[in-house]
Formats: C-alpha cells, sequence, structure tokens
C-alpha cells in the first residue's frame, strides 16, 4: 500500500483526491480550472487539502491532463520544420486520399501542421528491410539546420522513409544537426513508433514535436511548484493507450499523452469491473464541458493501436474513448431553422453558466437541470450557491423566441443534450456489434450521475452504477493506473514455426529498448511482460490484434497451427466469416506492466454529511412528464434498499433519480440503480 494524490484536470473543474495509507480514507476536493496556468489550480487544490508535513509523507501524485490535447485544439505549440526523405515532402498533405465526410463535397482537411515552406528534403533512401539504397548527405542537413534555424524553428520533426526497420539515417541527421548548432526539441520518427505506414508515422512524429516544448515546461512547471511546497514523491502521469507513465518519459514522449486526461475514467471504470467480477458495461462521464464514453469488456478499456485528433493520426496504444462537446455547460441556442440545440460550444469554468452569477448569460445543462428541480437545492463544490432567477432569465432567452416558457426550454434541453450522449454511446456500442442494452451504465463525473437516467431511457439501458466519489471518479481511476509501456514493431512475416521464432527475436529487441527508457524510481519485482500481434490473411490491408494473455514470460510460445487457430476464431467473432488462405503476421507488440502498490478496497470517505435542509423539492420527472415531489437526501444515508423518486447529494456530485428507479447499496459503496419498470 502507499499514499497518493491524483489530480484530474478538466475544461471546467480541476478534481482532487488522496487516498491515505495509513487511514485507509479518502479525502476529495473539486475547485474552478485555471485555463492559462492549470498547475495554479493544482498547487491551490492541493495546499487547501493537506500541510506541508502529509504532503511529504505521499508517495505517488497521479495526473491526468489535457495541456497536449489543448496545444493541438487551439494550435499553440512549437514552430515545426519536418526533414523528410526526397520525394515525400508533400505526404502530410496528400494524407490516404479520402475524406473524412466522404458525402460532404465541399470538405476540406484541416492544414498541416508544418507549411510546405518548412519540409525540406533529404537524399537518402533506405529499402523495406532496412539497407541502405541511397546514402544521407551530410551537407544538406548542415544547410536545412541554417534554415530552420534562420526561420526560428523551434522544433524539428524527422520522418525518413522505412526508418521503422534502420534508425540509423535518422540518429545521423540529429547528431548533425546539434553539431550545427540546433538548440530546440528534436524528435524522430524512429523513436516515436516502429511501425510502418509513412502518413500515420510522419503525422505522429510531427505531433510529438508540435507538443513537445509546451508539456515539457508545463510538467517542469508543475514538478517545481510540488516540491516547493513540500512534495518528495514519484510523479506520473497517464497514457493514452491506458496505464501511466513518468513525468521524465513524457517529456520524451509527450505524443502518448494526448489523451491523458479522458483516460483516468476509463481507467477507473476498468478497476471497478474486475472488482466487480469482470461485468461489462459502458462508462458515461459527464463533466463540464465534454461528455467521454468508453467501453469495459471483460474488465479492461477497450484498446486501439491508432487513435485520431482533429482528423490528424497518431500512431500510439489508445484507449478508445469517444467524446462530444456535451457537458454541464454546454450552451443552448436556436439553430437557423429554429430548432434548440446543445453544445458543443461550453461556458467552461470562466464565465461558466448563468446560474453560478459569475456573469454567464447563456442557457447551458445546468441551468436547464437547476431549474427543474434536478439539483436540489443547488449548493455545489467549491460553495457554489446558485440563482435560480438567472437561469430562469437565461432559459427565456432562448424559449420565448419559440413561445416555450422556461420549463419547456429546460426539459427541451436535457432531453436534447441527452440524445446526444446517447448517440455517442451507440456509435462505440452498436457500430461495434455490441447491443447497450446487455450492458450496465457506469455514471460519474459531475453531471453524470445527473443525466444517467435520461441517458439510460434513450439506450434502453436497465441498470445504472454510479460509483463512490462519483464526482472525481476521474480523480480516483488515477490512483489505480499502473506504469505502462508498450513498444512495436512492424515486419511482415508469414506465418509458421520459423516465423514465430523470429517474432520471438523481435520481442527481445522490444522489451530490451522498453527496460532502456524505463525511469522508474522506485523498486519492484511484479513486472508483467505483455505479448500482441497485428494479423491478417495475405493480401488484406489491415490486420486485427491478437492478444496472448497466457504468454506471461514475454515469448511466444504456442505453435503456429494454435496460433492460427486463435486468430481465425477471433476473425470469426469479428466479421462473421473465415478466409481459407495464408495468415500473416504484420506487427509484433511487447508491453511491460508495472503494477502500483494496491490500495486497500474504496477507502473511507473522510467528509461529513451532507447538510440537506430541505427534506423534499418539487422536481420534474421524465417518467410521468410532470413535476412531482421529490426526496433529498444525503448519499451517506442510502444504506438499504428504497425507491425514486429521490435527489442523492455528495459532495462533488449529484444523482437524480426518477420514480421507476430501485436504489440498493454494494459493499463497495456502489450506488446501484435498477429500472423495475424493465423487469
Amino acid at each position: 500500500m502507499s499514499s497518493r494524490i491524483g489530480v484530474d484536470i478538466g475544461g471546467t473543474f480541476t478534481d482532487f483526491i488522496i487516498y491515505d495509507e495509513e487511514k485507509n480514507s479518502v479525502t476529495i476536493d473539486k475547485i474552478p480550472t485555471t485555463p492559462d496556468t492549470p498547475e495554479k489550480a493544482v498547487v491551490e487544490v492541493i495546499k487547501r487539502n493537506l500541510n506541508s508535513e502529509q504532503i511529504s509523507k505521499v508517495d505517488f501524485f497521479l495526473h491526468g491532463t489535457t495541456v497536449g490535447l489543448n496545444a493541438l485544439l487551439e494550435r499553440k505549440g512549437s514552430k515545426v520544420g519536418l526533414l523528410c526523405t526526397k520525394g515525400f515532402r508533400d505526404v502530410l498533405e496528400i494524407r490516404r486520399g479520402d475524406r473524412d465526410e466522404m458525402y460532404n463535397l465541399f470538405w476540406q482537411p484541416a492544414p498541416p501542421l508544418v507549411p510546405r515552406y518548412l519540409r525540406l528534403e533529404i537524399d537518402e533512401r533506405l529499402y523495406s528491410d532496412g539497407s541502405v539504397h541511397s546514402p544521407i548527405k551530410e551537407d544538406q542537413i548542415k544547410k536545412a539546420c541554417e534554415f530552420f534555424i534562420k526561420e526560428n524553428v523551434s522544433s524539428i520533426a524527422i520522418a525518413f522513409i522505412n526508418s521503422y526497420t534502420n534508425k540509423e539515417h535518422e540518429k545521423f541527421a540529429a547528431k548533425i544537426l546539434r553539431k550545427s548548432g540546433f538548440k530546440g526539441q528534436i524528435s524522430l520518427s524512429s523513436m516515436v513508433s516502429g511501425e510502418y505506414r509513412e502518413y500515420e508515422r510522419t503525422t505522429t512524429t510531427v505531433i510529438d514535436a508540435f507538443v513537445k516544448a509546451r508539456m515539457s515546461n508545463y510538467l517542469n512547471s508543475l514538478k517545481n511548484e510540488l516540491n516547493s511546497i513540500g512534495y518528495k514523491g514519484t510523479f506520473l502521469v497517464t497514457r493514452s493507450g491506458s496505464g501511466s507513465m513518468t513525468f521524465d518519459e513524457a517529456e520524451d514522449r509527450p505524443f502518448e499523452t494526448i489523451m491523458s486526461g479522458p483516460v483516468a475514467g476509463a481507467e477507473g471504470a476498468g478497476e471497478l469491473s474486475r472488482k466487480l467480477k469482470n461485468i461489462n458495461m459502458v462508462t458515461a462521464d459527464v463533466g463540464g464541458t465534454s461528455f467521454d464514453t468508453c467501453l469495459i469488456i471483460n474488465g479492461r478499456p477497450q484498446i486501439q493501436f491508432e487513435g485520431k485528433i482533429l482528423g490528424l493520426p497518431v500512431q500510439s496504444p489508445w484507449v478508445d474513448v469517444r467524446s462530444i462537446g456535451a457537458g454541464g455547460g454546454s450552451i443552448a441556442y436556436l439553430d437557423e431553422g429554429g430548432l434548440i440545440r446543445s453544445g458543443p460550444q461550453s461556458s467552461g469554468a470562466v464565465p461558466g453558466p448563468a446560474c453560478y452569477e459569475r456573469g454567464g448569460d447563456k442557457p447551458t445543462t445546468t441551468d436547464a437541470a437547476f431549474y427543474l428541480g434536478m439539483l436540489g437545492e443547488g449548493k455545489l463544490a467549491s460553495g457554489l450557491k446558485l440563482n435560480k432567477s438567472l437561469a430562469e432569465k437565461a432559459l427565456n432567452s432562448v424559449g420565448k423566441k419559440i413561445n416555450l416558457s422556461a420549463s419547456e426550454t429546460a426539459i427541451g434541453i436535457l432531453k436534447i443534450s441527452s440524445a446526444n450522449m446517447a448517440d455517442a454511446i451507440r456509435e462505440i456500442t452498436i457500430e461495434q456489434g455490441i447491443d447497450p442494452r446487455e450492458l450496465k451504465l457506469l455514471a460519474f463525473g459531475g453531471a453524470g450521475p445527473l443525466m444517467s437516467n435520461l441517458i439510460a431511457k434513450e439506450l434502453d439501458i436497465k441498470e445504472i452504477i454510479i460509483p463512490p466519489y462519483s464526482g472525481n471518479f476521474s480523480a480516483w481511476g488515477l490512483l489505480g493506473a499502473d506504469l505502462l509501456q508498450m513498444n512495436a514493431k512492424t515486419k511482415i512475416l508469414r506465418l509458421s514455426d520459423e516465423s514465430i521464432k523470429e517474432s520471438n527475436q523481435i520481442l527481445e529487441v522490444l522489451f530490451k529498448e522498453l527496460e532502456d527508457r524505463q525511469k522508474i524510481n522506485f523498486a519492484t519485482s511484479d513486472k508483467i511482460k505483455e505479448v500482441a500481434l497485428d494479423m491478417r490473411w495475405m493480401g488484406q490491408e489491415h490486420t486485427i490484434t491478437l492478444k496472448l494473455d497466457n504468454e506471461k514470460n514475454g515469448k511466444i510460445s504456442i505453435d503456429a497451427e494454435s496460433l492460427k487457430n486463435k486468430f481465425m476464431e477471433e476473425y470469426e467473432k469479428t466479421f462473421g466469416s473465415k478466409l481459407d488462405t495464408v495468415v500473416e503476421i504484420v506487427s509484433t507488440r511487447a508491453s511491460i506492466r508495472i503494477p502500483l502498490p494496491r490500495k486497500s478496497e474504496t477507502g473511507k470517505i473522510n467528509e461529513e454529511d451532507i447538510l440537506v435542509t430541505n427534506e423534499n423539492i418539487k422536481c420534474y420527472s421524465f417518467f410521468e412528464n410532470k413535476e412531482i415531489e421529490f426526496k433529498i437526501i444525503s448519499r451517506s444515508k442510502i444504506n438499504s434498499k428504497t425507491k425514486g423518486p429521490l435527489i442523492i447529494v455528495e459532495s462533488t456530485a449529484i444523482t437524480y433519480v426518477d420514480v421507476n428507479y430501485d436504489i440498493t447499496t454494494d459493499s463497495d459503496n456502489n450506488l446501484l440503480l435498477v429500472n423495475r419498470e424493465m423487469d
């Protein structure tokens, strides 16, 4: 066991949680995010919950951040120059020759992160097996360096053709750049990814170069701030592909942190699923700015090996979290046809929803829920007391234009918001052949429990789980994020016993590289080596990833025939058919998992019972389609089976329970909501 702090920065709120090993207790808090200097809110929330002595005894600081993601979304990163093989200058714009919006004749891709004049060609070439076709020209690299320095380029991406098979040309180019006086960041495609596909690898390298300086500055600033208030432990940040990595490694490989923030909730969901005997679930993480959803199957979030941000591929392990602009702060408006829409624009932390009394005057999901009574007395985290008259004024600013009352407008906003969220869940379930009705809905985030009944109604989901610390559940998920590193190498091999031997040789190199780049400052003997293979039928373009769960020694021990049978079984399960041809191994994948010291159960929450002034409130029932009386109750008071309608309050979230739900709790303090009308 060990004490640890988790901090998750969202677009509206920064969530804090600390697990105290000695007392087996949990303290949670939530404060508004400081967008311009996100580390300021992190330090502030820690200082107001812990003194210097307590901070000095914490072993781990685990962090979920959107700094890299925001740099991409806002295009506020480094000025990047690209060195590429002659003939490949325009790979960033040629892309794959397709359109993200197939039927939109006017669709245009986002401009590349590197303008054409900063993309320079070098006379060099490698064959696909890594042997040299054309040697690299040192004088061209020197000239390129002079040009980049003259143009004030602060980061250089080097992406040569076929360099995933041989790193030497890229390493030589980086060496010459340094000798020629370049002082900025350098990213090598061969260090970023060992996989083929030139466009994807080049784009990922450019993204790494684009966010590297900003991410490094942020992590160093945060580290220094926390050290100055007495923290002496290990700094960890969540990876896009699940698990966590040290701050030092994140500075070297910032592209692996692009989805660091949204992954935290998926990590917590996976841990909870495993505790509940690997039940399958879909998450509904509703924050102030966005809605994130992830599918949890057999106790693990689903992992892809390539992600995409704003149409840009990121060739990195990637937890399949789908996000839309729909949260508590999402602004409602009328479209050109006079219909109510909600999001993706958000009121954010400043000014926030109208009812926050911070200057916002546009109606949001939070204003709608509060006006209908769903937020009870309107007492939120950080001492916020909501103003109903301001919420009504904001709702009328939209509703009166289409002859709707404030109540009718609020009902419409919530139905539209929940429909948008349900559509995102359909995308991650139905489109992958999974029926959401067979899953449980895990709702968390500041507004997840509030919206859970409405989302479940849209999807015909019978059972809802509201976890402990639901408003800070993403921060709780951080606390269990094991250290995890992944590495991959593309080498196309026809499946045979001989090719399995070759794959094992590749695995030895991959695991050696992972060991070399580990920057861990605590000892553990619990390293777990995991193996996966990208496989396909010969002649196909795409692959499926086959995880070899029993290969704990870091080697493939089964024979070719058994491996082929495993592949055929997985292929038929995925596509409903199988072929009769040769099977190929395309890429070999290695990962090392280092479990953090385990937390003891869920810990006893360290907070007073929420004071409820009024026992009942008039609130709108979406089941009965009218306003009825709801009982307001503190979450800590629910210890046996009860029924809706209820407004359940806790320090960082409020759960809306309609008339048709039965409520129980389990031994881990989860709230279990069951729609008895679906029996």
